[in-house]
C-alpha cells in the first residue's frame, strides 16, 4: 500500500478535497453538539493522557487508551481507500477516510451504540465521549492515515499488531476485542475483561 509518490494531481484538486475533509470534520463536532454531548470532560480541565479505563475522564480528553485503535482506523481506511479509489488523489481518499470515522464517532455517542457499549462490553460505566475527545479520536485517524500512505506495508501491520498486543495486555481490551464484544458478545472475554 506504500507509495514513493503519491497520485499526481493539482493543487486546486488537493486544496478542494481539503476544503472537504474539513467540511466533514467541523460537521462531525457540529452535529455531536446538537445531540447535546459535553465539550470537555466535566471535570472542568483538559488532560493530555488519560491512564484511567473504566474511570468518569475515559473517552473524555486528549487521548486514552483506546487512541491505538484510532490509529488503526486510519491504516485500515487507508487501506480500503486504496482498494476501492487507487487512482483518486490521496486528499479524497483522505476525505473518504474522515467521512467514516465522522459518521462512526457520531453512531457511537449515540443513545443505543453508549447503551450497548455498557450492556456488552467492558465499558460498564461509559456516557460517550466529549465532543474533545472525539475530535481527536478522528485526528489520531488522519495520522494514522498518513502514516499508512507513507511507511511500508510490514511496518504498519507490525505497528497495528503492537498496538492490539499491548493495550489488549495492559487493559484486556483493543480494537478486535472491542468489535467482537459490540457485534456479538463472549462471555468469557467479559469474565476475562473484568478480572482486571
Amino acid at each position: 500500500m506504500s507509495t514513493a509518490a503519491f497520485p499526481s494531481h493539482t493543487g486546486k484538486s488537493a486544496r478542494f478535497w481539503l476544503g472537504v475533509a474539513l467540511a466533514i470534520f467541523v460537521l462531525q463536532i457540529v452535529i455531536l453538539y446538537a445531540m447535546g454531548r459535553i465539550p470537555i470532560c466535566e471535570c472542568g480541565y483538559i488532560k493530555l493522557w488519560e491512564g484511567g479505563v473504566n474511570t468518569s475522564g475515559n473517552s473524555q480528553h486528549l487521548s486514552d487508551w483506546y487512541t491505538p485503535s484510532h490509529i488503526i482506523h486510519g491504516f485500515l481506511f487507508y487501506g480500503f481507500a486504496w482498494l476501492l479509489f487507487r487512482r483518486a488523489p490521496l486528499t479524497a481518499r483522505l476525505s473518504f477516510a474522515i467521512l467514516i470515522e465522522a459518521a462512526w464517532e457520531i453512531l457511537e455517542n449515540t443513545p443505543m451504540v453508549i447503551d450497548r457499549y455498557r450492556t456488552a462490553t467492558m465499558a460498564l460505566g461509559y456516557t460517550g465521549d466529549s465532543i474533545l475527545n472525539s475530535a481527536m479520536d478522528t485526528v489520531f485517524m488522519v495520522l494514522g492515515f498518513l502514516a499508512a500512505a507513507r511507511l511500508p506495508i510490514w511496518m504498519i501491520v507490525a505497528i497495528a499488531v503492537f498496538f492490539e498486543l499491548m493495550t489488549g495486555w495492559i487493559i484486556r481490551d483493543n480494537l478486535a476485542l472491542n468489535v467482537v464484544m459490540l457485534i456479538w458478545p463472549v462471555d468469557a472475554i467479559r469474565e476475562w475483561q473484568a478480572a482486571l
